[in-house]
């Protein structure tokens, strides 16, 4: 049967929507940031959904919208980093799609979010920007948390020291390869 639908996950910063788009390009297909698609639903950032309605909400709200977006067919979705740490969540993309862990580490992932004030997971708990340190620790907490569910997509794909051109290039072949594109 015909890949139709394709998740990234992964964490935060791992280059999902950044990638998503390129091989939807690519491919010739549609792009969906499921973040998004959120933000669209709901009138508001995911930040000020986390402050105002908590993190529980907002799982809920994404769930509603992972069914709604993977309907879609001929779709690269990327996921937020939180999207598939859920059985149901999984449930739902493994029965309508292929997944792909976009897999990063911990430093990388800090490089590239370090100047970024939108993540509402990158914050302390009194929203101020935390130091290298702490966001480093934090991040790698997570990951660890996450990385049993992430390592249930169908491939699991290291993007580390890598340029976008040839992950891009890569990432393209395997999908050819493994998902009878």
């Amino acid at each position: 049967m015909k890949c139709k639908r394709i998740f990234l996950t992964g964490f935060m910063g791992s280059g999902k929507s950044t990638l998503g788009q390129i091989i939807a390009n690519t491919l010739g297909w549609n792009f969906l940031d499921l973040d998004k698609e959120i933000e669209k639903k709901v009138g508001k950032s995911i930040t000020d959904i986390f402050r105002d309605e908590g993190e529980s909400k907002f799982r809920s709200i994404e769930s509603d919208v992972l069914k709604q977006t993977s309907k879609l067919e001929d779709s690269i979705i990327a996921l937020g980093g939180g999207t598939f740490t859920t059985d149901e969540n999984i449930s739902i993309i493994k029965s309508l799609g292929k997944s792909i862990y976009i897999k990063s580490k911990p430093e990388d992932i800090y490089v590239r979010l370090r100047f970024k004030t939108n993540r509402p997971l990158f914050q302390g708990l009194d929203q101020r920007i935390l130091s290298k340190e702490e966001a480093l620790q934090k991040i790698s907490f997570l990951m660890s948390a996450r990385e049993p569910f992430y390592s249930k997509a169908d491939i699991v794909f290291s993007v580390d020291n890598s340029n976008v051109g040839k992950v891009v290039d890569l990432l393209i072949k395997t999908i050819y390869k493994k998902f009878n594109i």
